[in-house]
């Protein structure tokens, strides 16, 4: 293997700095993550604009806290600002378990280690910077700073937090998928405009002194959300600011957002239109090595790195709008989708990689199959304010043709190199049943959904029906369950027909909003039904930024204000979660006793009622918290 010299790589260090023949650095990024040079790992994505912008960008990557603080100081005062993020997780999902358990390992550090990031690592970095460095801006980016930007709940100190500039005390922050206004930042920068000035960029959020009046900008309107001590004593208007910001943050032509908190009011630009093809694919397109540093090769692989490494992301974006999902509000909720050529760019880049054996892991997406989807008249959709296009039905605006995956699919097959490119990414199943989605005219998600089956499973397939409970659903956004029965019914005569043994790994959630004991019973009983063993599923995690989150603390449905109920104490989850392992011996006594009180003796017989009726097939889910639609 050709060793590439250290300069391929954006500098960790002074001594990479010198070797550039830099007397200074111009902007200086600080991130949770240990640093990848690839497109799945937001801190590379914004050092490469950076640097093709012609700036000149170093990196701390996961800087030590604790101590006296060199790694802070190891590359001085920057020309511009700093640029902070937490890293590709929130930082406390990332450390802990929805039981609130201190997770034992890390996937965005060598050797899958813990405890190399703070927990609110945005907030620590920050006040840190600031201390030391009192007059340079700092900007803050990254998934925990875009669902952290206005008033929020945090599962994890069981309170609402104000914004998270708040806290921080940065000069600025920018929200969702950062391209575009970092990009209006750095011209800015250049020419010298202060931070203080820049407020007329779209999809930046800031805080302005309550005592000065705000200047209006680029004909927006704005619309005010219930002050921050407002949300402190009242729920109900906490849970309504939450529709406002949601509609908001999915409009093609939004209203600025402001929100009092104490002497200061938050200012939430409105958000750019989302990329077009040719902006994605520049983005995609930059010259990353794809591989981690070269420093970490003596503490072991990264493991959020492993499983992307032979991967593409063809498209970003859901219109899901799930309510337990933070995707739409990061990454938004119309789809941008990359050219055929970047991507098969990416797939030749990949097959250059010295250990790539033939095998792409991954063809996908947020949800695999949203390629190249969007309004088939998009004056509509640039009036449209609901959260998702596919609930409660599938908009008849929605182009969901799958020909173009199909398409793409086939080419990357037809690669000399490639042996098999999976789809390892959740597939929307809803999309590909005739009876949920008429817009199916030309047969075009058979023909899809037979070349995925048949070419690129790589021994199982994952959907996410969620859950059976229709009640359980609407709240989730979801489809009725029996329509992951009728795509079931689909897969099944596919893989009968090609004679194929891929068993459907089928998520479930436990616990959440609109979820009751009984309904995660009759779910066992449903599943088990079908010859499901559930194993590795999710307890529901209130995250910030999301539908499911809002009601958890508020006890109302945004949207209605009307109460659902939700388990909250730790009794009441462990008991909806035990039903998943109704077949689990350990359990069975359990149950037995609860579906007993519960006076339920027809769940009890479906369940535990014959040993002969007990499935012996047994297929298992895995779920990381970030990625099911």
């Amino acid at each position: 293997m050709i060793e590439r010299p250290l300069t391929d790589w954006l500098p960790l260090t002074m001594k990479e700095v010198e070797k550039r023949g830099w007397d200074e650095v111009d902007i200086v990024l600080v991130s949770g993550d240990a640093y990848v040079d690839h497109p799945a790992f937001g801190t590379a994505v914004i050092g490469r604009i950076m640097e093709s912008e012609g700036f000149r960008v170093a990196i701390i990557a996961q800087p030590n806290w604790k101590d006296d603080l060199r790694d802070f100081r190891k590359f001085g005062k920057p020309k511009y600002f700093f640029g902070v993020t937490a890293g590709c997780m929130d930082s406390m999902v990332n450390h802990y378990t929805a039981n609130k358990r201190l997770r034992s390992n890390d996937s965005y550090t060598p050797g899958g280690e813990a405890g190399f990031r703070p927990d609110y690592a945005t907030i620590v970095y920050t006040k840190i910077l600031k201390e030391i460095y009192p007059d340079v801006p700092v900007l803050l980016g990254g998934i925990e700073a875009s669902l952290r930007r206005v008033t929020h709940y945090d599962y994890w100190q069981d309170k609402l937090m104000p914004s998270i500039l708040v806290d921080a005390g940065a000069d600025m922050l920018v929200y969702g998928m950062g391209e575009q206004p970092l990009r209006e930042i750095l011209k800015l920068a250049r020419q010298g405009v202060p931070f203080s000035s820049m407020r007329n960029i779209n999809q930046v959020a800031f805080l302005h002194d309550a005592s000065t009046e705000l200047q209006e900008y680029n004909e927006w309107s704005s619309v005010e959300l219930a002050s921050h001590e407002v949300c402190l004593e009242d729920k109900i208007k906490y849970a309504a600011n939450f529709k406002i910001v949601e509609v908001e943050s999915n409009k093609w032509q939004a209203n600025r957002i402001l929100q009092k908190v104490g002497d200061q009011v938050l200012v939430i630009n409105p958000p750019f239109k989302t990329m077009e093809e040719a902006e994605i694919d520049q983005s995609f397109d930059l010259p990353y090595t794809r591989l981690p540093h070269p420093k970490y090769k003596k503490r072991g692989p990264i493991p959020s790195y492993e499983m992307i490494k032979f991967s593409v992301n063809m498209h970003r974006g859901c219109f899901g709008g799930c309510s337990f999902c933070t995707i739409s509000a990061h990454q938004g909720k119309f789809v941008a989708s990359r050219s055929e050529k970047s991507v098969l760019k990416e797939v030749e880049e990949i097959t250059k990689h010295p250990e790539f054996k033939g095998y792409i892991s991954d063809l996908g997406g947020p949800s695999a199959n949203m390629y190249k989807m969007k309004g088939k008249d998009e004056s509509i959709c640039a009036r449209c304010q609901s959260p998702s296009c596919i609930h409660p039905v599938i908009c008849s605006n929605l182009d969901t043709s799958h020909k173009p995956m199909t398409e793409l699919y086939r080419k990357v097959d037809a690669h000399p190199a490639i042996k098999k490119a999976f789809v390892g990414s959740g597939v929307r199943y809803d999309l590909l049943v005739d009876d949920f989605n008429k817009n199916n005219q030309d047969g075009n998600h058979d023909e899809y959904m037979e070349q995925l089956v048949t070419r690129h499973v790589s021994g199982r397939l994952k959907v996410a029906p969620e859950h059976t409970s229709d009640d359980t659903l609407r709240v989730m956004r979801k489809p009725s369950f029996k329509y992951f029965r009728l795509f079931k019914e689909k897969y099944d005569k596919i893989q009968e027909k090609f004679n194929l043994k891929q068993p459907l790994i089928p998520y479930f959630i436990s616990s959440h909003p609109g979820c009751e004991e009984q309904d995660m019973a009759n779910l066992a009983a449903e599943t088990k039904d079908l010859g499901f063993q559930l194993e590795q599923v999710q307890d529901f995690t209130p995250t910030p930024m999301t539908v499911a989150e809002v009601i958890y603390y508020s006890g109302v449905h945004p949207y209605t204000l009307k109460p659902v109920k939700t388990a909250k104490t730790r009794e009441e989850k462990k008991n909806q979660n035990n039903y998943f392992f109704w077949y689990k011996p350990e359990y069975k006594n359990w149950i037995r006793d609860r579906l007993t009180k519960l006076n339920r003796p027809d769940l009890l017989e479906r369940l535990l009622g014959s040993a002969k009726k007990e499935s012996t097939n047994k297929y298992t889910g895995n779920y990381n918290g970030r990625k099911r639609k």
